[in-house]
């Protein structure tokens, strides 16, 4: 119709000004700019309201159509707020729309390999864990764009504060805080305390507890409390030479350690640098510090030396097994070994004891500089001492079934020589007194 507005009747056309302008007032081109800005507002809240009207006829039956209320521009303020409110809501869901068609950044591969990554493999055998997985993985994606979009949307428009959006809109709640878990104290406070305390007590960062670690890194690195390594090549021993060969063994490297290592020890804190920077209330934590710095050099060499022992009674690699001679003996009408196989277990076990027995009287520092009696804890470890004898017994009952088997068939082949049967029988051969043929 020719009365209709459109943005073209709306809109006048620039105009160039007039020749000559007439000088105004700034008061009066205040009252102008005014103006202008009024009618601008009053031109779009027009076209807002008539895009609002189509939206809201078009939602009405053809009965309602004509019996519609007169043109937005009559309409009164009770009824044209409902229709501005539609008007916003109808701008939202179609700015929405066109946002949502917009494509997303595609999940990248490596987060899926790196989600699949950490299902157990067992998780991930059988007949339909392929088409599971597949399955898991639609739905990651699924909740990724779906998380994408929401994202987008909400940073690229601002929901407006109208109740009937909630109704349209089905979107999932933002997930809720743990329940049973108290978040109202805060951490960090007594972090930096426990930080600042732990600082200035941790004495392992004293340049002499460094000082103290090379000493025992340089004195332990490539030490043997007890080497039967190559007793192999010097030919089979007895029991109790093993036994005399680990004591005094085992004296000689404790003297040689009390005279090299702690003696280093001992002179570095006879200096007063070894003290610097320590407080007098830190002294005693300063010293309990080298105490069990000491006590884990020698823990760690008696742990060491143990399993090198061991390791020389590996089933797998006989190239450095022992040899040891054992004696077949007859006494008394019995045929046994000597010593016997419980006494040889004993000799081999005697080793571990004598190696968890070496390095326990050393002094502690404190105890040195103030003339104490306190010694540094250099037990071998429980489970260490354990584990050493468990694993040599069974060593030795596997290496002695050859032994066993040997002494099984003489007792088998010659032991009725021995045990009485033999001579039971020639008593019983006379006691018949056969004839001359029978004799011969």
């Amino acid at each position: 119709t020719s009365n209709k507005r459109t943005l073209r009747t709306l809109f006048r056309p620039a105009a160039l000004p007039p020749p000559v302008i007439s000088e105004t007032s700034p008061k009066q081109k205040k009252l102008l700019a005014y103006h202008r800005d009024k009618e601008q507002q009053e031109v779009l809240n027009q076209l807002l309201i008539d895009r609002a009207l189509k939206v809201y006829y078009t939602t009405m039956d053809e009965t309602d159509r004509r019996d519609a209320a007169p043109p937005i521009t009559e309409l009164p303020s009770t009824v044209r707020k409902p229709l501005t409110i539609l008007s916003f809501q109808a701008e939202y869901l179609f700015l929405k729309e066109r946002v949502q068609r917009n494509p997303m950044i595609p999940i990248q591969q490596q987060w899926l390999r790196s989600m699949l990554a950490l299902v157990p493999q067992s998780l991930m055998e059988g007949r339909d864990r392929k088409l599971l997985t597949e399955e898991l993985l639609k739905e990651i994606v699924r909740d990724y764009e779906k998380s994408m979009q929401r994202c987008v949307l909400r940073r690229v428009l601002v929901k407006p504060d109208i109740k009937e959006l909630d109704k349209l809109e089905e979107e999932a709640p933002l997930p809720l805080l743990p329940l049973g878990l108290d978040f109202s104290s805060t951490w960090h406070n007594s972090y930096i305390k426990a930080k600042q305390q732990i600082i200035s007590t941790l004495h392992i960062l004293h340049p002499t507890m460094k000082t103290l670690l090379d000493f025992g890194y340089t004195a332990f690195f490539n030490f043997l409390l007890v080497d039967f390594s190559s007793s192999r090549l010097k030919g089979p021993i007895d029991c109790k030479s093993l036994k005399t060969d680990a004591s005094l063994s085992c004296s000689k490297a404790e003297e040689e350690i009390m005279s090299t290592w702690y003696r280093r020890v001992v002179g570095l804190f006879s200096q007063s640098e070894a003290l610097d920077g320590v407080k007098l209330d830190q002294l005693e934590s300063f010293y309990n510090c080298v105490a069990v710095l000491m006590s884990n050099q020698l823990k760690g060499l008696l742990q060491r030396t143990t399993e090198v022992f061991v390791k020389l009674f590996d089933p797998e690699d006989r190239s450095r097994l022992p040899l040891f001679r054992m004696d077949l003996t007859y006494d008394e009408n019995r045929m046994e070994f000597y010593p016997s196989l419980q006494d040889f277990e004993e000799a081999i076990l005697f080793v571990v004891d004598c190696i968890g027995q070496t390095l326990q009287k050393v002094q502690t520092i404190r105890a040195w500089l103030t003339g104490g009696t306190a010694t540094v804890n250099a037990e071998l470890p429980a489970h260490i001492a354990q584990w050493a004898k468990s694993t040599l017994k069974k060593s030795i009952t596997d290496n002695l079934e050859g032994t066993k088997e040997h002494f099984q068939g003489y007792v088998e082949s010659y032991g009725w020589l021995v045990d009485g049967t033999a001579e039971e029988r020639i008593n019983r051969f006379i006691a018949e007194q056969p004839s001359f043929d029978e004799y011969t």
